[in-house]
């Protein structure tokens, strides 16, 4: 990465403010989400049910004329800003160009440059290759059948509160049934779920974590049915666990021994948001394979399976692919967020928000009770939230709090996310973009919020 520092201010064609002008949600949002009950199923919910107009750096703007600060970025999607002005031009340019011509018939520079930037830039220096797809949970799938093809083995195995996606395969894979699984089966077979590192409930050091996931591994599924181990580095809709220290190194050794594919699923971890490109590279890891999603486009759907040379190539001719994988015009959009993060030396400001906002939060915890957990690293953190008195006994999950907190926040013009095995979890995912003195202000709210409690 280079060391030049981006002296040039933002410049954002939405006010970087909070602004409520209505009741939350507004009459416009309230004709809207009339209409969406009409013709949007059920099953596609939504968090707070206010109609997006605009949106620009760390900011919403509803059709009421709210404005949101924006600590969610789609689920750690708009990374470096929404509408980011390096990733709008790269996107209408490339719209006048190509739109689609489908890679596997007749293919484009900018699939093989994004493939270029991702050997660049997931960890290791080995020789990598990339297949784009256009999902998350695309990406997970492929990387899955890459690693079965390479091995020959069958058994796929996770840890515990993981999630990975809402297709059949990612169902199985996902340790939360309810609201991704419910009533969707059969799911796909050959998927076990190994114990994981959760440091503020299990007290178990990453040694003796490893040894525990390992024991499983090798007495449930044994090494030489097991094609891969997926793992996300820091845990995202499980709510934001950070492994013990050397956990997920000792899991990598493990699986190097025994031949077993390693994937990290950086999906929601990656690209930056933890103030290094990938979240692996905090833990000394360099995974056979990375999953790469949400942030890589600035809002563009696509996604890539980044590993090993010999592993990528598992795969026979046509074996690979997808009508819309790799579209040119996401890709494009892809291409000017590796040069944005480049540019406005973006990795800095992962840290920065962790300077920010982190410390804010344990103020935060010594504040009020209810406050468990503080933990997170860069612009992926989180809180988690007990009963009264617990923090330091029984650890009672307390979901209601935290809806109350994010009904709280939303109203007064802040959006948070859930999250948590047990939706105990309030997590922060801001895009790189948002201010000190905007950070400042959400915890302000926050703080409002929980005093209400």
């Amino acid at each position: 990465m280079t060391d030049t520092v981006s002296t040039a201010a933002p410049v954002f064609s939405v006010a970087q403010e909070r602004r409520i002008v209505t009741a939350i949600p507004g009459p416009k949002s309230q004709e809207l989400h009339a209409r969406r009950l009409a013709v949007v199923p059920g099953g596609v919910s939504s968090t707070l049910p206010v109609y997006i107009a605009k949106a620009n750096g760390a900011v919403l703007v509803d059709v009421d004329g709210n404005q949101f600060v924006d600590f969610g970025a789609g689920i750690g999607v708009t990374t470096v800003g929404h509408t980011e002005t390096a990733v709008v031009e790269a996107a209408a340019s490339q719209l006048q160009d190509v739109i689609h011509t489908l890679f596997t018939i007749t293919p484009y520079e900018e699939y093989v440059r994004v493939a270029e930037l991702l050997a660049e830039h997931t960890p290791g220096d080995h020789a990598k290759k990339t297949v784009l797809v256009n999902s998350g949970a695309e990406a997970v799938e492929n990387g899955v059948k890459i690693a079965r093809k390479h091995t020959g083995r069958r058994a796929v195995a996770v840890l515990d509160h993981a999630y990975h996606g809402r297709t059949n395969l990612t169902m199985a894979m996902n340790f939360k049934a309810m609201p991704y699984a419910t009533g969707f089966g059969p799911f796909a077979g050959d998927v076990y779920h190994a114990p994981s590192s959760y440091p503020y409930r299990d007290g178990l050091s990453g040694a003796e974590a490893a040894a525990r996931t390992i024991g499983y591994l090798e007495k449930v599924i044994g090494a030489s049915d097991l094609a891969c181990l997926v793992v996300e580095p820091i845990q995202g809709e499980g709510g934001f666990m950070v492994p013990a220290d050397g956990y997920l190194p000792a899991l990598q050794e493990w699986c190097t021994a025994n031949g077993v594919v390693f994937i990290a699923d950086e999906i929601q971890s990656g690209m930056a948001r933890t103030g290094a490109y990938y979240a692996s590279e905090h833990f000394g890891l360099v995974p056979d394979l990375v999953l790469s999603a949400k942030g890589i486009a600035g809002g563009l759907p696509l996604a890539a399976v980044t590993g090993r040379a010999e592993i990528m190539d598992s795969a026979q001719p046509g074996g690979l692919g997808g009508t819309f994988g790799g579209n040119p015009v996401a890709a494009a959009a892809a291409i000017a967020v590796f040069e944005e993060i480049e540019k406005s030396s973006l990795l800095g400001e992962g840290a920065r928000i962790e300077r920010a906002l982190k410390p804010a939060l344990f103020e935060l915890q010594k504040k009020y009770d209810i406050i468990g957990d503080v933990r997170g690293i860069g612009a992926m953190l989180a809180i988690e939230l007990v009963q009264p008195g617990t923090a330091s006994t029984t650890k009672e999950p307390n979901a209601a709090a935290v809806s109350a907190i994010a009904a709280y926040a939303a109203e007064q013009g802040l959006l948070v996310l859930t999250a948590g095995t047990w939706g105990n979890v309030l997590r922060f995912l801001p895009s790189l973009a948002v201010s000190d003195e905007l950070i400042a202000d959400a915890v302000s709210v926050l703080d409002d919020a929980f005093a209400a409690l």
